[in-house]
């Protein structure tokens, strides 16, 4: 739902799902060697035998068209398609709408037809889709050897990565219903030029901005920018801030931290919840004037021209910071896990990803499914990854095609991340209006509500919201 590489698709993206479908609500485990998070494998199992050779020519002659977000995925696989026509032969015709234009396009075609495959939400969206029975489950294709690949390496996506198109979620029979291809995780930029080195706490953090904002406001430097806007798109990036605060208590599927287990148990009073809205809120309360209208392409835009000490977003906007085309603060970024509540202690944060899926309406899942398992295999989305910084294979992460593009700064921090990162998806129907209510109580703190206050009123508009 932040979608700043998804609903974004103008930037970079970037990282990690929950710690395995059963309990997408758990932090990811830290893996034994510097990968990004655990390589638990995942519900659905790979191929695990093969013909002598795979034929990769089995559906030759074939056109399927691919309905893609104007992201860094795809333009990072646009380059790959005459190689994937003359190893397969299966032309592939893309139709590429930019962000604001996508999702509703994605709606209108996966019910009628017209595409083969396509950009797939892997949260509430594919979840609804679901539902609908409008999306093909790709466990069958996975676990056939004579569809995949066996050195196509599925287990090499860490099992958390497929929470969110996993269905039905939290169930031991789930199948996958979606391959991902970027991610994103939350992390902290900052700008060298105002702060020397990141906060050791989250307190500390907000203390830094508000002295930015009184010291520097007259120039038009703020102490931080961030989301400000009443809207549901903003739930990632607060979802990250507030698995900070809320620590490593269980949260299991679907509800997140949101609720205790069941939908008509709200817990924005909970204090671990409360202080993780309260930090969002204060943090967004030392921004510039129109804090409260500003979204994720503004806050990303007056961060890169330097007007801002602090960011908090999704970790795929680092790669054009280093671009000094776009960028006046390239070089001068630093790159930093959310500061912990108590310092010292451990930084918490949360992920969203985009993938790929196939319509239940297409007519050539087969050829689809080629398609899908070419550009995400181990070699093209370390090279795709360049792209989004976001690959989310673990061995994207010891490749030196994928780690040699990027800011080693920016490596390290997003590989910390991910290793206490957890999923930002709620799985309901109509989780819309319940994401508003916690908006809502964000924004009553940055406004000057006492958070108590806010977060009592908060889950009392919450509990409405669930259960009309």
């Amino acid at each position: 739902m932040t979608r700043a590489i998804g609903r974004a698709g103008a930037l970079l993206a970037v990282l990690v799902l929950a710690a395995g479908c059963a309990g997408q609500g758990e932090p990811t485990p830290a893996p034994a060697t510097p990968a990004p998070a655990t390589a638990a494998p995942a519900t659905a199992e790979p191929a695990t035998s093969a013909p002598a050779a795979f034929d990769w020519k089995q559906f030759s002659g074939q056109e399927i068209t691919f309905l893609a977000n104007q992201h860094p995925w795809t333009d990072g696989m646009t380059p790959l398609l005459d190689q994937f026509t003359a190893e397969t032969g299966i032309k592939v015709n893309v139709e590429a709408f930019s962000e604001d234009l996508y999702f509703d396009k994605m709606e209108q075609t996966i019910r009628g037809t017209g595409a083969d495959v396509y950009f797939l939400p892997m949260d509430s969206t594919a979840f609804t889709q679901y539902s609908a029975d409008l999306i093909e489950p790709l466990t069958p294709y996975l676990s056939d050897p004579k569809k995949t690949s066996p050195d196509y390496a599925f287990e090499d996506f860490p099992a958390g990565f497929l929470a969110g198109a996993q269905f039905p979620p939290g169930d031991s029979a789930a199948q996958v219903y979606g391959i991902p291809i970027s991610f994103e995780t939350y992390i902290l930029f900052y700008n060298k030029d105002l702060v020397s080195a990141p906060p050791a706490t989250f307190a500390d953090l907000i203390a830094q901005a508000q002295q930015i904002s009184k010291d520097k406001g007259a120039e038009g430097v703020s102490g931080a920018v961030m989301r400000g806007i009443r809207s549901d798109t903003i739930m990632d990036t607060l979802s990250g801030v507030v698995w900070n605060a809320f620590g490593d208590r269980q949260a299991p599927t679907p509800y997140g931290m949101w609720f205790d287990g069941a939908w008509d148990k709200p817990r924005l009073t909970d204090p671990g919840v409360c202080q993780g809205l309260a930090n969002y809120g204060n943090l967004l309360a030392t921004g510039p004037e129109n804090k409260f209208a500003i979204d994720w392409p503004d806050a990303n835009t007056l961060f890169s021209q330097g007007k801002a000490g602090f960011f908090i977003d999704a970790s795929l906007f680092g790669p054009s910071y280093e671009d000094a085309s776009v960028s006046t603060v390239a070089g001068k970024v630093g790159y930093a896990v959310l500061p912990p509540v108590t310092a010292g202690g451990p930084s918490f944060t949360g992920h969203w990803l985009w993938g790929l899926g196939i319509p239940k309406t297409s007519e050539k899942k087969d050829a689809a499914w080629y398609f899908i398992q070419w550009m995400t295999n181990k070699a093209n989305t370390s090279q795709i990854g360049t792209k989004t910084g976001g690959a989310p294979r673990l061995s994207s992460y010891s490749d030196p095609v994928y780690t040699g593009s990027l800011n080693p700064e920016y490596v390290a921090t997003v590989n910390a991340a991910m290793q206490t990162s957890r999923t930002t998806v709620v799985l309901k129907e109509g989780w819309k209006d319940g994401a508003l209510a916690i908006a809502d109580t964000e924004l009553a703190i940055a406004q000057g509500t006492p958070q108590d206050e806010a977060c009592k009123a908060g889950n009392d508009a919450l509990l409405k919201a669930v259960n009309p």
